[in-house]
């Protein structure tokens, strides 16, 4: 009963005093964001030691909200998948006017998340998503061209630059609908949004400049709708959806499919170099690419965190309460390498079966792009092993990127013909 009343008074503080301005943070201490740091590819030692010893993990505090990092595969799932007992709705902790830039599905609750969901998911069926494989295809086969032409004098080409790269930004341009004169525009919209090091500055910076862009191209469309599926949204929608939350959606799109199939790229094709008996496998054994498309997804988890969850109540999370008004953050490379995986997670096995990965999340906030994620990522694999068998990492360093929400390489360096 005491404890109860110690939620509810603090539940109660919160509201008259206003949550923090997290958009006004210039830098995240390191007690909070180490769990974003990686042994190269892999994850740190010290993220899977903490999973076995404490799967539900109280990093600190943070403008005087208490953080929670939770790693276990389970605690994650019960976490992810109740709407009810935690909110996403991160507007509050923006301050007035960063909240009017943020929206989309990722940060709103239901009902308007229902909403705004029933509106998208039909787009990203895998039925629906035969529209776009054509497309895809010619995409793939430009890339493979360009990395042929752009390999140098010494035989290395930066895969990230001419394919990891290009093959979702064109493919994400396209199936938004967004015409050529903006594409230059948005190719700098994407990675500073992931970056911790400036806090919430540069990341509500970022977000705020993708969306006020997005609210642009959206607002020419109502006007002229396009092929696209921003064009597509208003023909069928219009009356249903502001231009915010179209902004919102195409947004989330561009969030859910660029930096992270850019990451899958590089950092899958790294791994797949590395075992030759894979890549050798890949051109001529189609039964092989479905698991192994989702044995690499489980095993590189690119998006480190899942969309903060605040709780509404007071929760109990595996053994620990986690009290209304705090925050827990779920680190889902973690929750993807937990021992209900086997006794060797951090093998790549592609016939590893077991559990569902939380690779895409899980629950209400599940990623509504998976499919199109998978599709690049069995149309490109195979595509790159078949046009280059004998391909190599050249040696040269791969630009990891440190403390990133979405984990990938800036650079990967190749020799496309060995």
């Amino acid at each position: 009963m005491i404890r109860h009343l110690q939620g509810v008074l603090r539940h109660t503080l919160l509201r008259l005093s206003g949550p923090p301005d997290l958009a006004r943070l210039d830098r995240v201490p390191d007690r909070i964001v180490w769990p974003l740091e990686r042994d190269g590819v892999e994850l740190s030692q010290r993220l899977l030691d903490l999973n076995a010893a404490d799967p539900v993990h109280e990093l600190g505090s943070l403008l005087g909200t208490r953080i929670w990092l939770v790693t276990g595969w389970q605690e994650a799932r019960q976490v992810l998948s109740d709407p009810t007992s935690w909110s996403t709705d991160i507007r509050p902790y923006l301050g007035r006017r960063a909240a009017d830039e943020v929206g989309g599905l990722g940060f709103t609750d239901p009902p308007d998340h229902t909403r705004l969901r029933r509106l998208l998911t039909p787009e990203f069926t895998r039925h629906r998503l035969r529209r776009v494989e054509e497309s895809l295809q010619q995409i793939v086969a430009t890339q493979l061209d360009a990395i042929s032409e752009r390999t140098d004098a010494d035989g290395v080409v930066d895969l990230v630059e001419t394919f990891a790269f290009p093959v979702p930004f064109l493919m994400i341009c396209e199936l938004l609908g967004l015409p050529d004169r903006d594409r230059e525009t948005f190719r700098g919209l994407g990675q500073a949004r992931f970056g911790v090091d400036e806090g919430g500055v540069g990341t509500f910076g970022a977000i705020s400049s993708s969306r006020e862009f997005l609210k642009e191209a959206t607002a020419r469309q109502r006007h002229e709708p396009g092929p696209g599926l921003i064009g597509q949204l208003i023909r069928e929608h219009g009356s249903e959806i502001t231009d915010l939350e179209l902004a919102g959606l195409a947004d989330g799109v561009f969030t859910g499919g660029m930096e992270t199939s850019a990451g899958m790229l590089a950092l899958g094709t790294g791994l797949l170099l590395q075992r030759r008996d894979l890549w050798q496998r890949l051109p001529d054994d189609a039964a092989l690419v479905e698991p192994l498309v989702e044995e690499l997804l489980r095993h590189l988890s690119v998006v480190q965190v899942a969309f903060p969850r605040f709780a509404r109540s007071n929760v109990l999370v595996g053994e620990r309460q986690v009290r209304v008004g705090d925050v827990v953050l779920v680190s889902l490379p973690a929750a993807d390498h937990d021992a209900v995986f086997g006794t060797a997670p951090r093998e790549l096995d592609p016939m590893r079966g077991g559990p569902a990965h939380l690779a895409f999340g899980h629950g209400l906030h599940r990623c509504v792009g998976a499919e199109l994620g998978r599709l690049e990522l069995r149309t490109a694999y195979p595509a790159l092993a078949r046009r280059f068998p004998k391909m190599q990492l050249s040696g040269d360093d791969p630009g990891y990127r440190a403390r990133s929400l979405v984990f990938g390489v800036d650079r990967l360096p190749v020799r496309p013909n060995g």
